[in-house]
C-alpha cells in the first residue's frame, strides 16, 4: 500500500487553475445564449403596485421581462434539505406583489447581451406600497425556535444542569456581560452565478453549489418535475464559506428565464445583489455570565443567546452549544432565541454559531481571568473537563491540553506581562490574547464510486464539491492508499448531481463523509478485483479462495508467493472491462450517542495598537489544533491560515449595515464593506497534535474548515483588551471604540 495520506501533496488540480483551464459556472457558455439581470426591490416592506415593463420590452435587444403579472405559476412541491431552514417556507419567487426584504427579486429581464440586460433593469419602473420595515434586533421581539424543542435537535431553546442562577449569585467572582455580533456577509471572489438550459423537460443547470444533490432536489420541487430530469454542473468554485450551501432564488429564476426565452440564459449576481438574497451570518445579541471561586474553578455558567432571521423562515444555528462541555462547571443554563426581522433568510457562515458562540464565551473567560488576577491561560487548564458534562458522555478524544502546551510555546505566551498596557514596541502599544477553540465531527450519509481501468489508472466518482479546501487532491490521497496506486494513476471526479450522492460541502464534514465513502469504495473495487482474478480462466490465481490472496503494492498475489501477481490493469483485461466498486458510509448510531466528538484548538494573537490614532493591526497569530488524522499538511495548513484570516476579518472589519427606514445594505460593495486583504494578513502559524479518533470516521479525520475561524476574534478581542486596557462587547472593533 502506498503513504499517500500524510504527505503535503500539491493540489492535483492547482495547474488547471493557473493556467486558467478551471471551469467556473459563469464560464459554461452555451449556443444562443441569452443574459438576465435581477430587478431587485427597492422598499423594505409592502407590495408591489405597478411595473410599467411595456417601455422596457420594446427597448433593443430585450427577449422578455418575467415579474408575478407574467412568471410561469410554480408548485413549489416540499423539499427541505439537509441545510434548509427547520421551519418556515422558502420565499417563492416573483409568484406575488408581496415585497418582504429590500433587494427581494421582483423581476427579471432577459437580453440578447449582457450590457443590453443591465441597461433594461435599471430602466424598469416599479411602484410600490410601503411600511416601515423592522430590522432593529435591540428593538424586536425575540422568540423560542420552534423546532429547537425538538428532540435530536442539534440546536436547543433551553437547556440546564444544576442552578446557574443561584450558583452565580452566590459565586465569589462574577462576571455578567453582554456581546454584539454584527451581521457579516460571506463575498468569495466567485460571485454566484447560473447557467441554465432546458433540453424539452429537462433542465441543465451550470450552478455554482457547495450541494448539487440538493440543488437538483430543491429546483426540481419548485418547476414539479422529477429529480432525475435536473442535471446540476459544478466542477470549480471560487471560494463560498456557507453562501452556496442553499439554493438560492437566482437558480430558479435563471431556469425560469430560460423557459420564459426558449434558450439557454446566464446569470451573474452583482456584488450588491449578493447582499441582498444568498444568506448571511446572522446579528448576534448574546448575554455571558460566569461565576468562579477565588482560585478559578468555574460555579456558573448562563449564555443567553439569539439570532437574527427572516420572518418567513426560521433559521437557526448552534450559538450556543459549546458552551455546556468547553469547560467544567456544575451549574450551566443556556439559552437560544431568534429574532425575526424583514430581512432575507441568514444562512451558515464558516464556523456558524460555534464561531460567534465562543466568541462571547472566551471574551467572558478573559475577563474573569483578569478579576482573579490570573493568566488566562492558567484559567482555562485549570477548568478542563474530564468528560462532556452537558451530554455525561466521554469525548471521543479530546487534545485540548496538548493544544494550550504547544500553541502557548510556539507563540511564546511566558513573554506576556499580565498588566494591560505593559507591552510596548517604541511607543506602539502591544497586546496578547487567547482563546479555545472547538467545532463538532460532523458527519453525513455518503456514496462514492471507483472504476479500475484497463490502462491501470482508477476513476474515482463522487457528487462532493470543492471550494478551495482541496477536495480534489485529499480525497485522491485517500483513493491512492487505500487502491495501492500511486497519485498519479488515479483520477477523482465531483461536482456533478448525476455522481453518488454526498452530503453539503460544508459543517467540516467532506473529509470525514466522503472520505469515508472514497475508502468503502477502493475496498469494494479491490475484492471484486479479488474475485474476477480468481474466477477468470487462464489467470495464474485462479481458483484461490479470498483468504488465500493479498494486495501488495497496488497488486494481487497468492500469500507468501512473490510471483506471479496482477496488476488492477491485468485484472481488468482479464475481465473485458473496468471494475466497478461502489461504497457507502454512516456513522453508527451507537457511537454517536455515546461519545461526544468534536476538534478542539488553543488561538494566541499578538497585536499592535496606536496609542495617538488607535489603528488596529494583528501582527501574528499562532493555532495549535487537535484535528484527528491530517490527511494533507499542506492544505490543512493553508484550510487554517485561511481560517484565520476570516477571523480577523470577523473581528476588526467586517460588518453589513442596513439603513433601519428600509431594510437597505448602505455598505453592499467592497469600498465599504471591509475584508483583510494582503497588506492586513500578519504572520500565521498552524500546528497539528497527534491525534488518531477512528470513532469519529474510519479515516480518523475530524475536519478542520470551521475551527480554523472559530476562536480567532476573542483571542484578537482579549489582545486588544491587554494591548489598551478598554474592553470592546461589539465586533467588530474598531478604532472609535478605542479612542
Amino acid at each position: 500500500m502506498t503513504t499517500s495520506i500524510g504527505t503535503p501533496l500539491a493540489r492535483v488540480d492547482g495547474h488547471l487553475k493557473v493556467t486558467g483551464q478551471a471551469k467556473y459556472a459563469a464560464e459554461f457558455n452555451q449556443q444562443r445564449q441569452a443574459y438576465a439581470v435581477i430587478v431587485g426591490s427597492t422598499a423594505g416592506l409592502g407590495r408591489i403596485v405597478s411595473i410599467d415593463a411595456a417601455a422596457v420590452e420594446s427597448m433593443p435587444g430585450v427577449v422578455g421581462v418575467i415579474s408575478h403579472l407574467n412568471a410561469q405559476r410554480l408548485p413549489y412541491d416540499a423539499h427541505r434539505g439537509a441545510i434548509d431552514p427547520p421551519a418556515g417556507e422558502r420565499l417563492h419567487v416573483l409568484q406575488d406583489a408581496e415585497v418582504r426584504f429590500f433587494g427581494q427579486p421582483v423581476a427579471i429581464v432577459v437580453a440578447e447581451t449582457l450590457d443590453q440586460a443591465e441597461h433594461a433593469a435599471n430602466t424598469l419602473k416599479i411602484t410600490y406600497a410601503t411600511q416601515p420595515p423592522a430590522v432593529d434586533a435591540h428593538s424586536a421581539e425575540k422568540v423560542v425556535p420552534e423546532t429547537a424543542r425538538r428532540p435530536g435537535s442539534r440546536v436547543h431553546a433551553d437547556i440546564e444542569r444544576g442552578d446557574a442562577t443561584a450558583a452565580l449569585q452566590a459565586a465569589a467572582v462574577k462576571v455578567d456581560l453582554e456581546y454584539v455580533i454584527q451581521r457579516e456577509n460571506h463575498n468569495p471572489m466567485e460571485p454566484h452565478a447560473t447557467v441554465a438550459a432546458w433540453n424539452g423537460d429537462r433542465l441543465t443547470l451550470w450552478s455554482k453549489s457547495q450541494f448539487v444533490v440538493n440543488e437538483q432536489a430543491e429546483i426540481a420541487a419548485v418547476f414539479g418535475i422529477p429529480p432525475e430530469n435536473v442535471e446540476v454542473i459544478c466542477p470549480f468554485i471560487g471560494g463560498a464559506f456557507g453562501t452556496s450551501l442553499r439554493t438560492w432564488p437566482h437558480v430558479t429564476l435563471a431556469a425560469l428565464a430560460a423557459r420564459h426565452a426558449g434558450r439557454p440564459v446566464k446569470l451573474v449576481l452583482t456584488r450588491k445583489q449578493m447582499f441582498f438574497t444568498t444568506g448571511h451570518r446572522p446579528y448576534t445579541l448574546q448575554r455571558m455570565a460566569i461565576g468562579a471561586t477565588t482560585d478559578g474553578k468555574l460555579t456558573s455558567i448562563i449564555h443567553e443567546g439569539a439570532g437574527e432571521t427572516s420572518r418567513y423562515e426560521e433559521f437557526m444555528e448552534a450559538l450556543t452549544a459549546v458552551t455546556s462541555f468547553t469547560y467544567s462547571c456544575p451549574n450551566v443554563r443556556t439559552s437560544y432565541r431568534l429574532i425575526p426581522l424583514d430581512t432575507s433568510t441568514p444562512t451558515y457562515m464558516r464556523g456558524p454559531g460555534e464561531a460567534s458562540g465562543v466568541h462571547a464565551m472566551e471574551c467572558a473567560m478573559d475577563e474573569l481571568a483578569y478579576k482573579l488576577d490570573m493568566d488566562p491561560l492558567v484559567l482555562r487548564k485549570i477548568n478542563e473537563p474530564t468528560m462532556d458534562e452537558g451530554r455525561k458522555v466521554p469525548f471521543s478524544s479530546r487534545s485540548m491540553l496538548k493544544c494550550y502546551d504547544i500553541g502557548a510555546e510556539r507563540f511564546g505566551w511566558n513573554r506576556r506581562t499580565p498588566e494591560p498596557r505593559s507591552m510596548r514596541d517604541g511607543r506602539l502599544l502591544i497586546g496578547y490574547g487567547m482563546a479555545t477553540a472547538s467545532y463538532p465531527c460532523l458527519f453525513a450519509p455518503a456514496n462514492a464510486r471507483v472504476r479500475l481501468m484497463p490502462d491501470g489508472s482508477a476513476e474515482v466518482e463522487a457528487a462532493a464539491s470543492d471550494m478551495g479546501p482541496g477536495t480534489y487532491t485529499s480525497m485522491t490521497q485517500v483513493a491512492s492508499d487505500f487502491l495501492g496506486l500511486p497519485v498519479e494513476r488515479v483520477k477523482f471526479a465531483l461536482g456533478r448531481s448525476d455522481f453518488p450522492a454526498t452530503p453539503p460541502h460544508g459543517g467540516s464534514m467532506t473529509m470525514g463523509s466522503v472520505g469515508s465513502a472514497v475508502r468503502a469504495a477502493c475496498l469494494d473495487a479491490r475484492e471484486k478485483a479479488m474475485a474476477a482474478a480468481a474466477a477468470r480462466d487462464g489467470s495464474p490465481l485462479a481458483g484461490l479462495q479470498p483468504d488465500n490472496l493479498e494486495w501488495r503494492g497496488g497488486a494481487l498475489f497468492a500469500k507468501g508467493r512473490d510471483q506471479a501477481g496482477l496488476s488492477y490493469q491485468e485484472i481488468a483485461a482479464l475481465s473485458g472491462e473496468p471494475i466497478l466498486g461502489e461504497g457507502s458510509a454512516a456513522r453508527d448510531p451507537e457511537i454517536a450517542s455515546g461519545y461526544s466528538m468534536h476538534a478542539f484548538g488553543a488561538v494566541f494573537a499578538e497585536v499592535e495598537i496606536d496609542p495617538d490614532v488607535a489603528t488596529i493591526r494583528v501582527r501574528r497569530i499562532v493555532g495549535a489544533y487537535g484535528a484527528g488524522k491530517v490527511v494533507n499538511p499542506r492544505l490543512a495548513a493553508s484550510q487554517c491560515t485561511g481560517g484565520m484570516i476570516g477571523g480577523i476579518g470577523m473581528a476588526i472589519m467586517e460588518r453589513t449595515v442596513l439603513d433601519r427606514r428600509n431594510g437597505r445594505p448602505v455598505n453592499a460593495h467592497l469600498a465599504d464593506y471591509l475584508v483583510p486583504v494582503n497588506l492586513d494578513t500578519p504572520h500565521l502559524e498552524a500546528h497539528f497534535v497527534e491525534e488518531e479518533d477512528t470513532l469519529v470516521n474510519p479515516l480518523g479525520v475530524k475536519g478542520l474548515g470551521e475551527i480554523a475561524l472559530v476562536g480567532v476574534s476573542p483571542a484578537i478581542a482579549n489582545a486588544i483588551f491587554h494591548a489598551t486596557g478598554k474592553r470592546v462587547h461589539e465586533l467588530p472593533i474598531m478604532i472609535e471604540n478605542l479612542l
